[in-house]
């Protein structure tokens, strides 16, 4: 169902829930107001009646004649009358006698002085009657069809008030949810239009309302897509560039080394460690693209546990030196004592390539080929310092190093792919971490990865 016609149909429902409550108490109030209309008209004639018959001395058969001949035309008022023991003095009808009188009726008069009830549809008064230092029991009885035939009629216009009330609404309804949901129609016509070769698109947001803001949520997620459509397409474009070089490199060797038959041992062994040096290229790059392509999985696909930073620590400094026995990698703490901040809830994996990526980059860039690692503590956590004596990184490349495929003015110094602290960032941020770096150029670097907000 469109949200037009639930909006309107909810309209209608609260708004028929309201007026339906309304008639009815209208109804009731009116019903409860014609009843004690009806018994005080009751109570005047009982005492009218009595008067008549006790005061001014009117023969009981006038009285009944009266009655019979008005009953014919007038919803007339039976009376009767007794005295305190309950023996009938008068009645203008007893063949028909509508109220039943009963002992505890007579009671309940002699005792409250007055009471009113229903005999039947037929409504009923009963009074005491004094006259010459005597009482007198009065009952008065009739069927109020005028009052119920104005209900009747008050029934009737109310329900067709209501039922003209409920087309008017549900029609204005329709009109202002049409009115009110027509720039959510713009928006849908918008966003169709929009597609992959047309992400610059964006839908018009002049007011404060929700619809506004609504159109601002999908703008910025536009510029969102846009940014991660064109990072995809760089990120494809420097793949591709750094796939094809080594492979090039590989075919240009190899094609060389069939053009030649003279080649000795040496020369075909010159080639296989040039072919070898390339593959490891290649082989490293296609093992920074998984790791980042792990990295970026939603958190909840990665398995986390406790574990000791420093046991990762000296975990990924094996690793490195093993791969590379010329470099040299030193741990030390602070002067603080070990704390509980060393053990974090994370991903062994991810965290050791990360480090390796730190340890490698500080010995490839400094001259003695070693890297220190500063272990120290700050707000219950961990604060790790990846520092080394090398070239040290420009200014103008502080702001770039952690982009993708992005290589500063001192990529001429070692080899590299430029994922390695793109990588290394993505997985310190999905262990609630912040990495930064300080450097001062031909003094070095400083790395530092910050737990302490964990």
């Amino acid at each position: 169902m469109k949200i037009i016609n639930k909006l309107s149909l909810l309209f209608t429902t609260i708004t028929a829930a309201i007026l339906l409550g309304f008639a009815g108490i209208t109804y009731y109030s009116a019903d409860k107001n014609r009843e004690s209309e009806f018994y005080k008209s009751l109570r005047k004639e009982a005492i009218t009646k009595a008067n008549i018959f006790f005061t001014a001395k009117v023969d009981a058969k006038v009285l009944q004649a009266i009655y019979i001949n008005n009953r014919k035309i007038l919803n007339e008022v039976e009376v009767a009358i007794y005295d305190t023991s309950a023996n009938l003095l008068y009645h203008d009808a007893i063949e028909i006698d509508l109220v039943k009188e009963t002992d505890q009726m007579f009671g309940d008069i002699n005792s409250k002085g007055e009471i009113t009830f229903y005999e039947e549809k037929r409504q009923v008064v009963g009074l005491l009657f004094p006259f010459n230092g005597k009482n007198y029991i009065v009952t008065a009885t009739a069927y109020d069809q005028y009052g119920y035939d104005k209900l009747e009629n008050l029934n009737k216009t109310m329900l067709i008030v209501f039922m003209a009330s409920i087309l008017m609404i549900y029609f204005a309804g329709r009109f202002f949810s049409k009115k009110a949901l027509l720039p959510v129609s713009k928006i849908v016509k918008r966003v169709k239009k929009i597609n992959a070769s047309n992400l610059d698109l964006r839908l018009s947001s002049t007011g404060k309302d929700e619809l506004s803001e609504l159109a601002n949520t999908f703008n910025e997620t536009l510029d969102r897509l846009q940014s991660s459509f064109e990072n995809q397409k760089h990120f494809v474009s420097n793949i591709s560039h750094e796939l094809n070089t080594p492979l090039a490199a590989v075919i240009i060797e190899l094609e060389l080394t069939l053009s030649k038959n003279d080649l000795e041992i040496k020369g075909y062994q010159s080639v296989i460690n040039d072919v070898l040096h390339d593959a490891r290229k290649l082989s490293k790059l296609v093992k920074n693209l998984f790791d980042f392509s792990k990295a970026s999985y939603d958190p909840g696909r990665i398995s986390f546990r406790e574990i000791r930073l420093d046991e990762i620590l000296l975990d990924a400094q094996e690793h490195v030196v093993r791969l590379y026995s010329n470099y040299k990698i030193r741990i030390g703490y602070g002067e603080e004592k070990i704390r509980e901040g060393i053990i974090i809830n994370g991903n062994e994996y991810l965290l050791r390539t990360a480090f390796m990526n730190l340890m490698e980059n500080a010995c490839k860039f400094s001259g003695d080929a070693c890297c220190t690692v500063l272990i120290s503590f700050r707000n219950e956590g961990t604060i790790l310092n990846f520092i080394d004596t090398g070239i040290g990184i420009n200014e103008e490349d502080l702001g770039n190093i952690f982009n993708p495929f992005y290589r500063g003015t001192n990529y001429a110094f070692a080899e590299g792919n430029g994922i390695g602290l793109t990588l290394v960032k993505k997985i310190i941020e999905l262990h609630k971490g912040r990495i930064s770096v300080s450097s001062t150029v031909n003094q070095g670097s400083n790395f530092s990865v910050d737990f302490s907000i964990y």
